[in-house]
């Protein structure tokens, strides 16, 4: 008897769960199709402005040591994207910058340059690509490129290549962009 006594506790509370909302699924999109799965919020407290400009600047300074493994600090990027997409932000309002150095230097490469490097393709570069197609800039450190050893022609098409990651940091928040640092 216990034991349908259990049964009949759980069926509720997954009825519950589901009926407010509790389960579901992340989902990507509406921005990014296939990166950048969020979860939906029901209810919220702090309510969404949906008539701002939201200007996000990510420091995207590490990377996994898989060379297979997209780099979670840029699908970042795609996440902030659709969920505000998904919660009724217009791609116009959206204006998203990614300042790659350091370690995920090699993020930005293209895959046959990734391949002749570390024998596989870049991860990164079908990501990078959606990002940019939603008016996303990638910018790539200079000193990163030389210390590294990640020249521009290597860079994936619409990468830009700045000075510094430094230099384009201050800028992007000089015109009201925040910082982002996962």
């Amino acid at each position: 008897m216990q034991y349908f006594q259990k049964i009949r506790v759980l069926c509720f509370l997954t009825f519950l769960s589901l009926f407010l909302g509790i389960a579901q699924d992340k989902n990507s999109g509406p921005i990014i199709a296939d990166y950048g799965q969020v979860w939906k919020i029901a209810h919220q407290d702090y309510t969404l402005d949906t008539t701002k400009t939201f200007k996000a600047v990510f420091d995207i300074m590490t990377s996994p040591d898989d060379l297979n493994q997209v780099n979670p600090s840029i699908e970042t990027a795609a996440r902030f994207l659709n969920m505000h997409g998904q919660n009724g932000i217009p791609l116009e309002q959206l204006k998203v910058a990614l300042v790659v150095h350091n370690k995920a230097s090699k993020d930005v490469i293209t895959s046959k340059a990734y391949q002749k490097k570390y024998g596989t393709e870049n991860p990164n570069e079908a990501l990078l690509k959606a990002l940019m197609a939603a008016n996303a800039e990638i910018i790539f450190c200079g000193q990163s490129s030389v210390s590294r050893g990640f020249p521009k022609e290597d860079l994936i098409d619409g990468v830009q290549l700045s000075l510094s990651a430094m230099t384009a940091l201050i800028q992007l928040q000089d015109d009201n962009y925040r910082l982002i640092k996962f």
